[in-house]
Order: C-alpha cells, then sequence, then structure tokens
C-alpha cells in the first residue's frame, strides 16, 4: 500500500493529487521500471512530454503497474514546433499512440514560444482534442500572465494549471499571486532546484535539522504548503519515498518566509524567460 496524498480540484472539476512524479530522462526499460516504482509507492500524477521522448515508457511503465489506469492521472506536453492547429492535434493523437492510452487527464502547452506566435493555435487545438474526449483536463506551461489574458481574450477559456519553474531560488511570488487570483492551479517544475545548491543552503540546513527532515522534504513540504504541485523525479525509490513523504509534519510561517526569503531577482537555473525562449 503506497502513501496516500492530498488532492486538490482544479477550476473545471477535475481532481489531482498535490504532489507528482517527474520523468525527464527516464527512458527504456529502467525509465519503465522507475516509473513503475514511483506508482507502486503511491504517486498517482506522472508527468511526461512529447518532448521527453519517454510516453512510451510512461506507457509501459501503467501497464506493469497494478494500479488501475482510471486511478492515474497522466499529463503529457505540446512541443514547440507543432503549435499550428493542424499539427497540435496530429501531436496530440500521436502522443496518445506513443504511450499506447487512451487519452490524458492533462495535456499542455510546454512553452508559449511567443516569437512564433502559434500559441493560440495550440491552445484552441487542446480546447477541441478536449471536447473529443482525448484530454479531460488542458493547461500550459511557462505562460506569463499577458499570454493568459490573450487565450482567454480569443477563446474564453483560462487553463486548469500552469507548470513553471518554481523553487526556493525563484519563488514565483507574483505569478502564483495571478494564478490564484484567476483560479488556475500552480505546478513546480524543478522543485528541488539545483542539488548542490540546495544541500549547501545554511536556511535550508537548519530547517531541515529542526524537523528531523532531509532537506528535500523541507523543499517539498513548502511547495505544497504554498498550494503549489511539486513534481520531483527520481529513480531511486529510496528517494521516491522520501519525496512523497511530507505529510506527517508542517512548516511554521516563519520559515516559510525563511525560504521563500531565499528567492533570487531571476533565478532561473537555465535562463529560459517565456518572453523570450523559443522552444523547439
Amino acid at each position: 500500500m503506497g502513501i496516500e496524498i492530498p488532492e486538490i480540484t482544479l477550476h473545471d472539476g477535475l481532481r489531482i493529487p498535490a504532489i507528482g512524479f517527474g520523468t525527464y530522462s527516464l527512458k527504456g526499460n529502467e525509465g519503465a521500471n522507475a516509473i513503475k516504482s514511483a506508482i507502486d509507492l503511491g504517486y498517482r500524477l506522472i508527468d511526461t512530454a512529447y518532448n521527453y521522448e519517454n510516453e512510451g515508457a510512461v506507457g509501459e511503465a501503467i501497464r506493469r503497474s497494478t494500479v488501475p489506469r482510471k486511478d492515474l492521472l497522466i499529463t503529457s506536453k505540446l512541443p514547440g514546433r507543432y503549435h499550428t492547429y493542424d499539427k497540435a492535434v496530429v501531436t496530440i493523437q500521436e502522443s496518445l499512440y506513443r504511450a499506447n492510452l487512451d487519452y490524458y487527464d492533462l495535456y499542455l502547452i510546454h512553452w508559449p514560444n511567443p516569437q512564433q506566435d502559434h500559441y493560440v493555435e495550440a491552445w484552441q487545438a487542446l480546447i477541441d482534442a478536449k471536447k473529443w474526449g482525448l484530454i479531460r483536463s488542458i493547461g500550459v506551461c511557462n505562460f506569463l500572465p499577458e499570454h493568459l489574458e490573450r487565450l482567454k481574450k480569443e477563446t474564453g477559456v483560462l487553463p486548469s494549471i500552469n507548470q513553471i519553474e518554481l523553487h526556493p531560488f525563484f519563488n514565483q511570488e507574483e505569478q502564483r499571486k495571478w494564478h490564484e487570483e484567476n483560479d488556475i492551479a500552480t505546478e513546480s517544475w524543478s522543485p528541488l532546484a539545483r542539488a548542490n545548491e540546495v544541500l549547501k543552503n545554511d536556511t535550508l540546513q537548519k530547517i531541515a535539522e529542526h524537523h528531523n527532515k532531509s532537506i528535500s522534504q523541507i523543499i517539498l513540504r513548502w511547495h505544497y504548503q504554498l498550494g503549489a504541485i511539486a513534481i520531483p523525479k527520481s529513480a531511486s525509490p529510496v528517494r521516491q519515498l522520501e519525496n512523497i513523504s511530507i505529510f506527517d509534519f508542517a512548516l511554521d510561517a516563519a520559515e516559510m518566509a525563511e525560504i521563500s526569503g531565499i528567492t533570487r531577482p531571476d533565478g532561473r537555473m537555465r535562463d529560459q524567460d517565456p518572453a523570450t525562449y523559443e522552444e523547439f
């Protein structure tokens, strides 16, 4: 019996776990085994993407697992090179074929790619794919408020979720506030930032020692108390279990503020600013 994870409800009614499992770079047989391990331990929200080239490994992990498909929530993402409407529709279908799934629970636009300026077309394709039953809930990644406002203006539909870079070195306070005001769930990619930096951070070390928890557990608890859905990745079953063992303690307001205070003016790890970054 795996760990039970609290759920949150998206604005379209879909209930999803408050922490998920990232699969970036988990491929082939080893990847499928690592993802199956995560499912066995209690993860139910599994995050992949077309560009990760491992939708097949995710599908294989689902088939190897004893957890019914209906109890899992699988996310994938549309890559930047397929934002035009017709290409987006085909790519959503291809994503499903790769994983051998009938539907995705969440499907997201991976980056807005504003220079190409086809993200509204891509969003319309997701809206239609949801109507056709290929997707249960639709969202985006890395969209700034200006991009989100345009989606609402031109389609009348706001994403249920926006997956953004979010970690103690880049706490995204303003973006999170905008999401909250517009009933969009915040999901955190790279929630643990760079291991070599966080493990050396005095503030995080002090709080971890106080709670007798690992630094990773402290950070993931911080995400949870912010209301953000973290999707940590690990191939190690020990680390996988550690990362979801965060519901037996709580950070107080001062500790939350201390962790949020680690943020930097631009703490992005790879300088990927959605206002200019273009994903292939």
